[in-house]
This record gives structure tokens, sequence and C-alpha cells, in this order.
């Protein structure tokens, strides 16, 4: 049986894979958001997981406004990147893990999810990303499973449905076969709205709550609608659907190591939070 060490949640912002390839890590503007992650690599560097399921939201690579499924899972052998139309370089391919996807599909059907199961899949800067920061010499050493949530075309999914629907995932890993280590990157957000009349709309007191409920009561969450989530953390700040269903899938109790939070990166509450199975 395969164990879940823990998650890691983190923002996807394109323009952070732009300061990535500028080597801007140390500028005033981005010094505050890349010095979070020493520390969240030290902790990956101890516990070595063999697989990474990152829960993402597509930004138009796979997925466009006429046909968005709710929940995707992708079980390809190699997940490629193109470009997206942000300026930023695409990156080396992930390789991935189509027997757990295949095993996390089967499971999350027999749950009764309807989910679209992509054998062939891009991945874009949601995913990419969050893995260049927590791998920045090269992810040789991982496989990934990339599962994506509608965030952008409502209806969207609810809060309580992306965790139960994590939850239904974490049961496929701790129930498949090879003794793996499983880490969970969870990407988006937090409080963000890039267009109308809320454009810039940051909401810290709402990014505390989700980061405070998401370490042992993700249940919390699970009063909104996705309604209420977009008027609380703004229209792009939906994307913390991502992050209760990446705590859904670390079910049980769990301890926060890291927390940092940065204001505004990119008109974006940027957050980090690595949160460890106990």
């Amino acid at each position: 049986m395969s164990n879940i060490i823990g998650s890691i949640s983190a923002s996807h912002i394109p323009a952070i894979g732009g300061a990535i390839a500028k080597g801007l890590q140390h500028d005033e503007y981005w010094k505050p958001f890349f010095d979070g992650f020493p520390p969240a690599r030290a902790w990956l560097n101890a516990r070595k997981p063999d697989i990474v399921v990152v829960v993402y939201n597509d930004h138009g690579l796979n997925f466009f406004l006429d046909k968005m499924p709710t929940f995707a899972i992708g079980a390809a052998p190699v997940y490629t990147s193109e470009d997206e139309g942000w300026g930023i370089p695409t990156v080396a391919p992930v390789p991935g893990a189509p027997d757990l996807s295949w095993a996390i599909i089967e499971q999350v059907v027999a749950d009764e999810f309807d989910v679209t199961t992509c054998q062939e899949m891009l991945v874009d800067h949601a995913c990419t990303v969050p893995l260049q920061l927590l791998w920045p010499e090269g992810w040789e050493s991982i496989r990934i499973v990339p599962i994506a949530i509608n965030t952008v075309q409502h209806p969207l999914p609810s809060p309580k449905r992306c965790l139960a629907f994590g939850q239904s995932i974490g049961k496929a890993i701790r129930a498949f076969g090879p003794e793996l280590n499983v880490l969970v990157v969870s990407t988006g957000g937090l409080s963000h709205q890039l267009e109308g009349e809320r454009a810039g709309f940051i909401n810290p007191e709402f990014d505390d709550l989700c980061l405070n409920a998401l370490i042992n009561k993700p249940e919390l969450l699970s009063k909104y609608s996705s309604h209420e989530i977009v008027e609380l953390a703004g229209s792009q700040g939906a994307e913390i659907l991502n992050w209760i269903a990446g705590r859904g899938i670390v079910g049980g109790e769990a301890r926060e190591v890291l927390r940092n939070y940065h204001i505004p990166i990119s008109n974006t509450a940027s957050a980090l939070q690595v949160l460890e199975a106990v």
C-alpha cells in the first residue's frame, strides 16, 4: 500500500515562470515570494516522494469554454508543455504514472464521480510552475498524475464536492499495491480577480481563514457554495477548489510545516503551505 506523505499548495501565476526564466529570484519584487521555497524543498528532500499528484486547473491548453470537464485525470506515460501565449518558456517533459492514474480513475468512478480520462494530456503553467519552484534542478526523480478541476466555466463544482473527490482519490492511493511515497501538490490562488469592476481584488482575511481551515478542518470550507467562494475570493480565487481537493486526498490529521503568504504578486495573493500527514 502506498503512503501519502502530505501536501504542498502553491500559487501558479504565469509571471512566476517568467521570473524564473529571467533569474529574478532575488529581485526586490520577487524575493519575498521565492524565499518561501527553500524550506519546502528541504522538507521534500528529506521525504523523497516517488509520485506527485498535481491538482490544478487547465487554462485552455487542453480544455476551453466550449468543452470544460468538471474533473479530468491524466493517464499518460509522459506530459509535455506548450506555448500558452504568456511568453514563458516550455519546460522538459514530465514522466507520468499511468498505473496509479488508472487506479485512481477506477476508484473515483466507483465512487460515482464522472471524470474525463486523458490518455494524452498537455500540462500548462498551473502544473509546471509549481514543479519548477519545488524541483528547480529538474524533476527526473519524480512521476506525476495531473488532475484538472474546472475553476473557470460555471457551474463550478462545490467545495463539498471537491473535498469528497479528493477523499476518493486518497482512498485509491492508499490501496495502490506498490509501496510508494506520494506527495500532493495543489496549485492556484489564493484570492484574486483579474477582470471586471473588482480587478485587483484580494481578501487577506478569507485567505487566512482558508489556510487555517485546510490544516485540520477542511470541512469548514464545505459550507460555502462555489458562488460564495467567488464573492469572497474573486473570480480566479475559485482556484481554492484545487487546494480543498488536495486536502481531501491527504485525509486524516495533518501538521502545518510551513506557510508563506505575500501580496501582491501579479495582482494575486500568492501563498505556499506545506502540510505533513500525521
